[in-house]
């Protein structure tokens, strides 16, 4: 009975790890459509720094700041995606030892219930021919 409640609380827990580890894909995932939008917005702002247009030529001091900010914005976003991508895989982890956990649980209870059955054939077994002697005289 205790390995059944081992590997029912390993499955609770195994659910909640995979909730966490779709969590940080999710959170990932945010960062990478961030540094796309950041890339996109750096290269508006290299067409327009070389852009022959007067209006571009205005603002080129403008452009270069904003180039400057989005660099630093994709620098930071770089490093935060490394560390969700670290985090992922560390939370992927810990999921699969949870699996490989409740499975190792869930065969022993398999063994044990088998374990069980075979006792219990053993014991009718013994039981019925002594019962049977104990009637006959």
């Amino acid at each position: 009975m205790i390995e059944k409640k081992r590997s029912q609380k390993l499955k609770r827990l195994l659910s909640v790890q995979r909730h966490i580890e779709r969590m940080a894909e999710n959170d990932l995932a945010e960062t990478s459509r961030q540094r796309v939008e950041v890339n996109a917005a750096m290269d508006d702002v290299i067409l327009a720094l070389g852009s022959m247009d007067p209006v571009h030529h205005a603002f080129s001091q403008n452009y270069a700041d904003r180039f400057g900010r989005l660099t630093i914005k994709d620098q930071q976003l770089t490093g935060m995606q490394q560390i969700h991508e670290m985090r992922l895989a560390r939370e992927r982890a810990k999921g699969d030892r949870f699996e490989e956990g409740m499975q190792e649980a869930l065969d022993a209870e398999r063994r044990e219930a088998d374990d069980n059955a075979v006792y219990d054939v053993i014991d009718q077994q013994f039981a019925t021919p002594a019962s049977s002697k104990l009637q006959k005289p």
